[in-house]
């Protein structure tokens, strides 16, 4: 056999079928404010997904694939930006844009000095300043999600972190809003505001998976456990998670992430700002979920993602923490299932990455999908690409 081959077939079979992920971090951004919110779509209009970020006191993009910064909107509100919303709700291949400010999480009572939310009206001259439209809004507000009522419908959810006068989360029960923009988003006036549900407390954070009618199901994180909630045509059907008591030592405590791996499989990061990571599966004959405990060693984790980063068509988990762990260490960690348990197959380099917000996509279209992922502390924006092989 010659001798090229006889190498190269040796170093084909030195690769495991799935190899643990690898990734090449690329920082695009070292001077964050704080980095409180992500979210990944096509700004422009050229078939590129973007970079979008609700930074302390700047709302900007990144654009694909030079990652050139542009600011269109700043100080909105005299306390900090929150949470970013974007899609392409209209069909026209450009992302529409919506946020979320005036983060006073100690003030749960007054509108007018807690939350705020606004959509963001496209310029007419590419470059101008995005016009910002009030929308009605709770106390709190802390994340936001455009969401698929009907083929062609979409609504803003709106998360806010506590209900009206709650103290150390208890009192009234969050009101989860559902914001629909009408044919003129540009206009106040055009949004109407619908009530999903008002029986939580602490809501943290929230994700959502397609339905067989193209319409999209939402799950919500909170001191309760979790909440679904579909579109019904009328108004919202919710559920709450029935959780099976589980052989792991410790206790269920609420939830501040979670993330679908598939109807009847979630993730989560336990409880809220917690160190546990947890995979929950229904039982589809008794409807109770059984919770496993993937992860216990974080400090403030705080971020959580899915996506099939090793290609063996199994979504992985990937989570981020924000505060030093007993090893002193912030980062990311990946988890994969392998012989049908979760273990750890990839992490940041330590220290370099305070994790307040990671998304998952595939930037650069080969078939990866890669992590971004926005420091606090580190004050840094960075995309992980995917190396794989």
């Amino acid at each position: 056999m010659p001798r090229p081959l006889l190498l190269t077939l040796i170093a084909l079979s030195s690769i495991p079928a799935h190899a643990n992920p690898t990734f090449n971090p690329q920082s695009i951004d070292a001077s964050l404010s704080i980095g409180y919110g992500l979210a990944i779509s096509d700004v422009d209009g050229d078939h590129k997904d973007d970079i979008l970020i609700a930074d302390a006191r700047e709302i900007a993009w990144y654009h694909n694939p030079d990652w050139k910064k542009e600011v269109i909107a700043r100080n909105l509100t005299p306390r900090d930006h929150v949470c970013i919303a974007a899609r392409d709700i209209n069909g026209d291949g450009k992302a529409e844009i919506a946020v979320g400010a005036q983060w006073n999480p100690g003030e749960t009572s007054n509108p007018k000095e807690s939350g705020a939310v606004f959509f963001l009206a496209r310029p007419t001259s590419p470059g101008d300043p995005w016009t910002p439209v009030a929308l009605p809004h709770e106390p709190t507000v802390h994340r936001m999600r455009w969401v698929r009522t009907a083929p062609s419908q979409f609504a803003l959810v709106v998360l806010p972190l506590h209900g009206r006068g709650n103290l150390n989360g208890s009192g009234q029960g969050v009101k989860i809003l559902a914001l629909s923009p009408g044919p003129n988003p540009s206009s106040a006036a055009s949004w109407q505001s619908s009530l999903i549900d008002e029986s939580l407390h602490i809501t943290h954070n929230l994700d959502a998976r397609t339905l067989p009618d193209g319409s999209e199901e939402i799950i919500v994180a909170a001191k309760e456990g979790f909440l679904f909630a579909q579109p019904d045509g009328q108004g919202w059907k919710t559920s709450r998670a029935s959780l099976a008591p589980s052989p792991d030592a410790r206790p269920f405590l609420g939830a501040g992430e979670v993330r679908f791996l598939s109807p009847d499989l979630i993730t989560a990061v336990e409880p809220f700002h917690g160190q546990l990571v947890t995979v929950l599966q229904r039982n589809p004959a008794t409807r109770e979920w059984q919770r496993q405990i993937i992860e216990q060693g974080f400090n403030q984790g705080h971020a959580l993602g899915t996506a099939d980063f090793d290609h063996d068509g199994q979504l992985d988990i990937i989570a981020g923490w924000r505060e030093p762990d007993a090893a002193k260490s912030t980062g990311l960690r990946l988890y994969s299932l392998k012989n049908n348990q979760w273990t750890p197959s990839w992490s940041s380099e330590p220290n370099t990455m305070a994790c307040e917000d990671l998304k998952t996509a595939d930037l650069n279209n080969d078939g990866k999908p890669d992590i971004i992922a926005a420091g606090r502390a580190s004050k840094n924006l960075v995309i992980y690409w995917n190396q794989t092989p």
